[in-house]
């Protein structure tokens, strides 16, 4: 029996560099990956056994990145031991800060926008 999952699956635009781009930022493992010079790339990445999906916006499939929608629909929400060496890391591989982390609401929590659109959180809740 196949267990029931969800998974995100962000559209973008160049495929190929988003995928590098999580691997640099995220440390995101490629679980499997199809590309083709037509339709771009479809990768399944995780990040300690998380997944999620990349591919090439396909706007015959109503399938936007969010530059083409200039904003997005969803954030992701990455909850990892260390925020602070994760946010940093993000940063360096060419996220933007959209807020920097901090100690709020018993988290300890930042944001970055990605070079393709897309919100990332990047936190933990704190033990009181």
């Amino acid at each position: 029996m196949i267990p029931t999952t969800l998974a995100p699956f962000l559209s973008v635009r160049n495929g190929a560099k988003a995928v590098d781009f999580y691997k640099r930022a995220f440390g995101a493992e490629e679980l499997f990956r199809y590309e083709d010079p037509i339709n771009g790339v479809v990768c399944n990445l995780a990040i300690n056994g998380h997944g999620f999906w990349v591919a090439d916006e396909a706007p015959e499939y109503k399938n936007f990145s969010p530059e083409t929608l200039n904003g997005g629909t969803v954030r992701m929400i990455l909850t990892i031991e260390d925020p602070d060496a994760a946010f940093e890391r993000a940063v360096t591989a060419g996220a933007t800060i959209v807020c920097p982390i901090r100690t709020e609401h018993a988290w300890r929590i930042g944001r970055v926008l990605d070079p393709f659109g897309h919100h990332w959180e990047i936190g933990k809740p704190l033990r009181s």
